[in-house]
């Protein structure tokens, strides 16, 4: 069984393609290739245009073979495909095939920084022992219809229009209001609501919240007394570390608004009596994202994010792999990687749910990749779950979790959330994830408060023409200036930077507040 680390670590610049695996049937453009261009080592001459990033077929293939990219299957000859020839949507198709789960065969013993050589980060240290690596005070919603006063709270708060108001507090990164569209108008007692409910209440524990308001409407399904009798928020609440109120029961908009401020600054000198010191990186959560994805994510910067997974986990930190539509296809390299068989039994069974609810709804495991994807080279989701997973490094896959629920184990664990990023996003953090790293290869704009994004480009053109959102350039792996190792290692060094309070791009530029989106499941009636 082929495996993704079977690939190519360190690329020679002086190719004009790229090979992943001595068995795939096409190669990757490093840049736009003409027709008649031969291709030395590959015994292969262009025909057409092959733009950067997308594949060339290395030998003939007919109709109903598989295509491989990678050494693993990413789809099907759709017609005949001739050596030399572009290989996208117009010849490559989604096709069924057994896929070797083999339940833990390829996992190994975690191999562990020496004693005493583990990194560290300058964290923020609750008094019940969690780490924080921002510390914001937080305005949560109930309902949609509470948002307005929310958002308005915490504008009151914002440094780039008010910087007086925060003035005297300089440890506090701010005050951020969490909006979301749903909240009513569904059943009290079903999935979609104890899903909002656990994303809320994963949100109001988060480390990197030193205080939080819950603010509703007071009629809605999602009742706040409720909701902090499900989550076991009354603990926070008799701390004054959660305070909440209705619109209705305040009485309207403006002394609802007049009372939120007056709370936050009831908060805001007690949030501002920290200070960080060094923390273990076991005390490190990262949620591993991709989105804007090109036919180099796979190659660049989802290998490296890799590298960074890896020497995160050796150092005792977790790292959460999520979008289940965006492993499909690829999930057999997880289960084989599973400490354990019930592990790899939960993947699968998430899988088999994402089959189900696509199936009732009249949708597609394939409406993946994105336009863009496609623009960027890839042709199906096999294809980009291929690449998608490298993000996981090479270490064991030991736990499985629902979306949202708390992340407790250590290591490489997966969560199940769909492939749209600022709802998988919020899963990770509301599992318990106080650091993103999104990798991006067509351009990303996005933030995730209150926890650092950091953004990591795939290749040159991208970080040259959107550096401002970018946190790091992974061209140098594509160019051979680099391996695959080393930009690991640099990812993994920033990512303790700002962990440590660095400034991420996108908090820079005020990223966050709206990329809160919860999943929405089940009718809205």
């Amino acid at each position: 069984m082929a495996t993704l680390s079977d690939s190519t670590e360190t690329l020679i610049p002086a190719s004009l393609v790229i090979r992943l695996h001595h068995a795939d049937d096409v190669v990757i453009a490093r840049s736009q290739l003409v027709g008649g261009t031969a291709l030395p080592g590959e015994g292969v001459t262009v025909a057409g245009l092959i733009p950067p990033g997308h594949k060339v077929a290395v030998r003939a293939i007919e109709p109903g073979q598989p295509v491989r990219r990678y050494g693993q299957i990413i789809g099907f000859a759709s017609r005949p495909i001739a050596a030399g020839e572009h290989v996208h949507t117009h010849n490559l198709a989604m096709g069924e095939f057994q896929r070797d789960y083999a339940f833990c065969a390829d996992a190994k013993p975690t191999r562990y920084a020496d004693a005493g050589a583990n990194a560290t980060f300058d964290g923020i240290v609750r008094a019940d022992g969690r780490v924080a690596t921002r510390n914001y005070i937080g305005i949560l919603t109930s309902v949609n219809c509470s948002a307005t006063v929310a958002r308005a709270i915490a504008d009151h708060f914002r440094r780039d229009i008010h910087p007086e108001v925060l003035a005297a507090y300089p440890n506090v990164d701010g005050v951020v209001a969490l909006t979301h569209g749903v909240g009513c108008a569904v059943d009290s007692e079903g999935e979609a609501l104890a899903l909002l409910q656990r994303t809320l209440g994963g949100y109001a524990i988060h480390p990197n919240f030193a205080a939080v308001l819950v603010i509703g409407l007071g009629c809605e399904t999602n009742q706040i007394a409720r909701l902090v009798e499900k989550q076991h928020l009354d603990e926070m609440v008799a701390a004054g570390r959660l305070n909440t109120y209705n619109i209705q029961e305040t009485g309207g908009t403006v002394k609802s608004i007049a009372r939120g401020i007056e709370l936050v600054e009831g908060l805001l000198a007690q949030a501002n009596e920290v200070q960080r010191e060094p923390v273990p990186v076991s005390h490190l959560v990262v949620g591993l994202q991709c989105g804007g994805s090109d036919g180099y994510s796979g190659i660049s910067a989802n290998p490296a994010l890799g590298a960074a997974v890896d020497l995160l986990v050796a150092n005792g930190g977790t790292a959460i792999l999520s979008e289940t539509p965006e492993i499909y296809g690829a999930e057999h390299l997880l289960t084989r990687r599973a400490q354990r068989p019930e592990v790899a039994e939960k993947l699968v069974a998430r899988i088999r749910w994402w089959e189900e609810y696509c199936a009732r709804n009249h949708a597609s495991m394939d409406n993946n990749p994105s336009a863009g994807n496609k623009a960027g080279g890839l042709t199906t989701v096999l294809e980009k779950s291929l690449g998608g997973i490298a993000k996981a490094g090479h270490t064991n896959l030991v736990d499985v979790y629902e979306y949202a629920q708390p992340v407790e184990a250590k290591g490489l664990v997966f969560m199940d959330t769909p492939g749209y990023d600022p709802i998988s996003a919020t899963g990770q953090v509301a599992g318990g994830a106080n650091l993103i790293c999104f990798t991006t290869g067509r351009g990303s704009a996005y933030g995730c408060a209150p926890t650092p994004s950091l953004k990591i480009a795939t290749n040159e053109a991208l970080w040259q023409r959107q550096q401002d959102d970018m946190d790091l350039n992974c061209g140098p792996i594509l160019a051979g200036q680099k391996s695959i190792e080393e930009t690991g290692a640099e990812l993994f060094q920033l990512m303790l930077e700002v962990a440590s309070g660095r400034r991420s791009r996108s908090e820079i530029h005020g990223y966050g507040q709206n990329e809160f989106v919860p999943w929405q499941i089940g009718a809205i009636t």
